[in-house]
Parts: C-alpha cells; structure tokens; sequence
C-alpha cells in the first residue's frame, strides 16, 4: 500500500515503505530518550515504537521526583494504538508526541496526559554528533534473537514537565541527557512458541551514556553467560561537533562492577576506555537512584513493548521508590542516575549520566546465579 513517504526518494527495498524488508513479527523502529537535572531531583524518560508487521505503535513517558529522598516516587503514562500504515502518521500514540524538528539535531517530545499526573513539552537539542554503535546480532540456536542497527546521542533539554500540577521549568544549562534511534529485529509483542530450547534463559546487557563538561562518553557491553561478549561500544564525543563529524572510537572497554548484596544492582561500576593511542581512561560510577525501565514499557506486565492493547488504550501507573522486591523480573531492568569521574588520558571531569543495568540468567565474572538471584558474596 502507498503512502505519502513514497514521494521521497528514501526506498531501500523494491516495495513500498510502509512495507518493511521481511516479515518478522519482532520487526521494530524505536525512540528513545532520557533526561536528568544537575541538581539530580529529576530523572525521566520516554520510549516510542512502531511494530509495523504487528500492526501496533506504543509510546511510554516515566519521571522520577526526589530520587535520592524517601519521598521518591516514580509516575508513568503509557498508551498503545493500531499502527498507521503512512509513517508520516506514526509519530503520535494518545497523549505522547515525538517529532523530528531538525533531523539529527533537534527534537521534541509532548505528553498530555493530566488524568494520569503528567504533561510536559520538552525539545532535546544535540550537543554532539550522532554515534553510530556497531551492529547487533545474537543467534540462539538457529533463531536470531537481535538484528538491528543504533545510534545514540548526547544533547541538552529545554521545556516543561508538569508533575500532579506541578510545573517544573527546565533550563537548557542544568538538564542534560542521551537519547537513541534503533530499528531492526528483537523481541517484541506477545511471547510465541520457540520450539525445543536450546539454551538456558540469559541475557546480560550494561549501557552507559555520561555527560561532561566539553565531551560525552558512551559504553555498552553484551555478554554471554561466561563473559564472551556479542557486542560492545566505546566512544568519546566531542561537546558542539558537527553532525558529520565522527566521534573517537576506542580501541577497546572494560568494566569492573560491584552489586549490592542480595541484588542485580550495580553499588558501584568502574570502565576502563583504551584509545587507539595514548593513555587509559578509568570513569568511576556512583549510583546515586534508578528510574525502572517498565516505566517506559521493558518488561512490564501490563504494557509489554508491540502488544496489542486495543484501537487506543491509555493508562497511568505510579510506585514508590526504593522498590520493595528489587529482584521481580519486571524490576531487574533499571537504569541508575549516576555521577561520574573520569581519570587517566580523559583528564580529570566530573559529569552526570545513565547506567543501564538488565542481568537476567548466570553470569560466572560477577558471579550471578539463577534466573533473577540477588548477588551473595
């Protein structure tokens, strides 16, 4: 079927666009974003995504208040709708806007959902070039589990987050923050049938984008069972580069983490970055509180990414922050509002930044056991 982003020459296959290159349910085109202030009482983020072979586009807005208090809580908005067939329609679900305002420059997230405590018009301005991450691709037995392409970049927040009628100004100086774009194939929607199993259930997935004064880090790492790794990032991204201009790929990343006894939680985190040339750079992470991913839609029992909900459904949720059970599956996945310090080639900074944890399964280097166990010495 024809739509309106086939007057533009941008085909990559034979079909139109609204028809994707192969017909896997777990297709998906995804956005993502997160934001903090300098004074770290804000975390929030938000997640939009389109499933076109599910028919089905979704989109997550969470924010968390007092983080570091007892009276921290986290509040969240989901919505989910059938999938428009012309993508120029596909950049709204309910209450949750994301538009495209300058192409790798500048974007623009709206929530408008006071029913559920939350409204926000927000504008992500670049402060560095987009950084193209390595491919992803992981095969369990003969079925491929992650085909799919990222990019992720460091910018700053300016706009609005109203929280139970509260409004909370955001000043492009003191809110920084990351987001991504990934598209390809992972595992989405309602869980099928896989057939015999192969391998134990286990997926181990570290990812931390950090802001500096002048630059920006980003690392991630996948790692199998007994730490054989299937995909890691390292790179140093200048503050104010232009869009083209690539930011510096190390050679190679390392990392040293600490759980929190009983849990999957990092209590501290260490990344060792080794350029090409030149000295070693070791950025120290302090967890400071963690914003839980099903906030925007990972793992949550309810608003599991690509699963159809209805025509359009709407809803809100909330909890207290820290969790009671921070090893039930759908709280294992968090990310950590971190403060960071660099040493070595890097110099000495001090900067603010994200640490994505999702360890489910055995893990023998940090010594994780079981499905979702909490770390014991």
């Amino acid at each position: 079927m024809l739509s309106s982003f086939d007057d533009f020459p941008i085909h990559q296959t034979s079909h139109p666009i609204a028809q994707t290159a192969g017909t896997d349910l777990n297709h998906y085109d995804r956005y993502f974003f997160n934001g903090y202030t300098s004074d770290t009482r804000l975390f929030f983020a938000a997640a939009f995504g389109l499933y076109p072979n599910r028919h089905v586009a979704d989109a997550h807005f969470s924010v968390v208040v007092n983080g570091a208090s007892v009276e921290a809580e986290q509040i969240n908005v989901h919505a989910s709708r059938r999938a428009p067939l012309d993508r120029s329609e596909a950049n709204i679900v309910g209450p949750i806007q994301v538009e495209v305002l300058e192409p790798l420059h500048t974007l623009r997230v709206a929530v408008d959902a006071a029913e559920h405590g939350l409204r926000a018009d927000l504008t992500f301005v670049r402060r560095s070039a987009p950084i193209q991450e390595p491919h992803f691709f992981h095969q369990v037995g003969q079925r491929v589990l992650m085909d799919s392409t990222r990019m992720t970049q460091f910018g700053v927040w300016e706009g609005w987050i109203e929280v139970d009628g509260e409004v909370i100004d955001l000043d492009s100086e003191k809110t920084l923050g990351s987001r991504d774009r990934s598209w390809g194939v992972r595992p989405v929607g309602e869980p099928a049938p896989t057939g015999a199993p192969v391998a134990d259930p286990q997926f181990y997935w570290l990812w931390a984008p950090l802001n500096f004064d002048s630059f920006s880090t980003h690392f991630d790492i996948n790692e199998m069972f007994d730490g054989k790794r299937w995909h890691e990032t390292g790179f140093v991204a200048l503050s104010g580069s232009s869009v083209v201009e690539p930011a510096d790929a190390m050679r190679s990343v390392d990392y040293r983490i600490g759980w929190k006894p009983g849990t999957r939680r990092a209590e501290w985190f260490e990344i060792d970055f080794e350029p090409w040339q030149g000295e070693v750079s070791t950025i120290r992470l302090e967890p400071l509180f963690d914003l839980h991913m099903l906030g925007i839609g990972y793992g949550h029992p309810e608003w599991r990414h690509g699963a159809w909900k209805g025509e359009l459904v709407i809803a809100g949720d909330r909890w207290s922050l820290p969790v009671s059970d921070p090893n039930a599956f759908h709280h294992i996945h968090i990310q950590s509002l971190v403060r960071a310090t660099t040493t070595g080639g890097l110099g000495e900074h001090t900067g603010l930044g994200a640490l994505e944890q999702l360890a489910v399964g055995r893990h023998d280097p940090t010594g994780l056991v079981g499905l979702n166990d909490g770390w014991s010495a």
